[in-house]
């Protein structure tokens, strides 16, 4: 006591107050002298390896990074698990945070300033929440479907973000593929119908196998793989029960390794962009089970994939904002766009991966070009960093994990987290919600990361 700590040790001023304070109830509902011992030899090793010192007194500096911006006001839209790194970075940058969910009992809400009762894709309440906090930006990290409601609010407000146009692109799949098609990018063969009945009415003449899509939705929400027709009828229908509109895109299968670009852009200049390997469940559902930087591609294909993504940002109109593009490099070399979201990537990719692999501070610098400012150079740090996800075995009801607090003490682990509720009836995994949790970590290399993940993963008991 007084010399070191849990918190200290293992993340020493990396994490703000409020994470210090739950490392502290960590410790204590873990308190062991195997523990105590694990922080000692940890202390060393931080101290040594200088890790997690991000320190400085100089107020310019931190002014330069944008880490005070005193009087200014962010509505962010969403007040979920994945919204939370938003909120805390837009309260240590100095914002007044208002936040706007549907859920009045959503985690985010106890650390913002203000709170609004209001769908996330209400166009209407979300411009009304705006002009009442009377915002100077509007943000949301990781998810699609908000992305109208911004849009709508921004340009109300005449507030920097994305216009109407390229929201609908960007949330809207058939949309997104006829911009892509009219800008050159390469993709999949692909229909859109405007029914389920209309989708069931052409199973003949579809060359499978095939991907069956609602055009609106995300999450994995909806897809499914049809190789025969019986199990593309049943996709159409699942589509269709997955979706909003009633819309349906088939799409020509892609085999080959599945990527993910994280870019940043600024006045129609993307000033950063990161390429993230991503792994998924397979056919039939692709649910998204892993990602891990830096990418394994050889140079030359991560150029072709990062010439590609800067293709669809264009093609949808992306001039001020974020965006998170998922390429195909296909089996024989070439690369095909997937589809592209007008926003950060989800599965803590913007807000974990990219901050600790390259030491860009994604969600900072979108809250900063939300705020129509200036964002900083990109950093050139270079490390490993993976986040896994758990899943439940089997189908049943679930009663809760064993093994979290060994998972956390694994080198490298940086956040673990359970987000199934207990009590829930688990099935077949067919989209991001039937994920049980996941672990994040870091190392020298993506292999020294992955590892990590792992070694956590193997203490988790159902």
């Amino acid at each position: 006591p007084g010399i070191t700590g849990y918190s200290q040790a293992y993340f020493r001023n990396s994490v703000g107050a409020e994470q210090k304070i739950e490392n502290d109830c960590f410790y204590v509902d873990n308190l062991s002298f195997a523990l105590d011992l694990k922080i000692l030899f940890r202390t060393v090793y931080s101290v040594l390896a200088r890790k997690n010192i991000y320190a400085s007194s100089d107020g310019a500096e931190k002014q330069e990074r944008g880490q005070t911006e005193e009087g200014k006001r962010l509505l962010i839209v969403g007040a979920s698990l994945l919204q939370l790194p938003a909120v805390k970075k837009a309260r240590e940058m100095g914002l007044t945070v208002a936040v706007a969910d549907y859920d009045s009992d959503a985690v985010a809400i106890p650390y913002a300033d203000k709170y609004y009762n209001v769908s996330t894709v209400d166009e209407e309440g979300i411009y009304g929440a705006a002009k009442d906090f009377c915002a100077d930006g509007i943000f949301t990290a990781a998810t699609d479907m908000p992305m109208r409601a911004i849009a709508y609010a921004c340009e109300r407000l005449g507030l920097c973000g994305i216009s109407r146009e390229c929201a609908e692109k960007a949330t809207d799949k058939g949309k997104m593929r006829d911009a892509f098609a009219e800008f050159g990018v390469a993709q999949p063969r692909y229909r859109v119908f405007e029914s389920a009945e209309e989708a069931l009415s052409a199973t003949d003449e579809t060359v499978l196998p095939c991907v069956c899509k609602p055009t609106d939705n995300s999450g994995s929400r909806g897809v499914m793989l049809a190789s025969s027709r019986e199990e593309l009828r049943a996709a159409i229908l699942y589509g269709n029960e997955n979706g909003r509109s009633g819309r349906i895109i088939i799409e020509e299968y892609m085999t080959g390794k599945e990527v993910s670009v994280e870019a940043l852009i600024s006045g129609g200049e993307t000033v950063f962009a990161a390429v993230t390997d991503k792994i998924t469940s397979g056919a039939p559902y692709f649910v998204e089970l892993g990602h891990t930087r830096p990418t394994s591609l050889s140079e030359e294909l991560e150029k072709e994939v990062l010439s590609l993504a800067g293709k669809m940002i264009r093609a949808v109109g992306i001039e001020n904002g974020s965006a998170h593009a998922e390429i195909i490099v296909t089996e024989n070399g070439g690369v095909k766009a997937v589809e592209i979201g007008a926003r950060m990537g989800g599965d803590y990719i913007t807000s974990h991966l990219v901050p600790l692999s390259s030491g860009v501070d994604m969600i900072g610098e979108g809250i900063k070009i939300a705020l129509g400012q200036q964002i900083s150079k990109p950093s050139q740090l270079s490390r490993g960093a993976a986040i896994r996800y758990l899943l439940f075995e089997g189908e049943g009801v679930f009663n809760g994990v064993k093994g979290i607090g060994q998972a956390r003490l694994v080198p490298g682990v940086r956040e673990l987290e359970i987000t199934m509720p207990v009590g829930k009836t688990v099935g077949r995994l067919e989209n991001s919600a039937d994920r049980l949790g996941f672990v994040i970590a870091e190392g020298e290399s993506a292999e020294d990361a992955v590892n990590s993940c792992e070694k956590a993963i193997e203490f988790i008991k159902t």
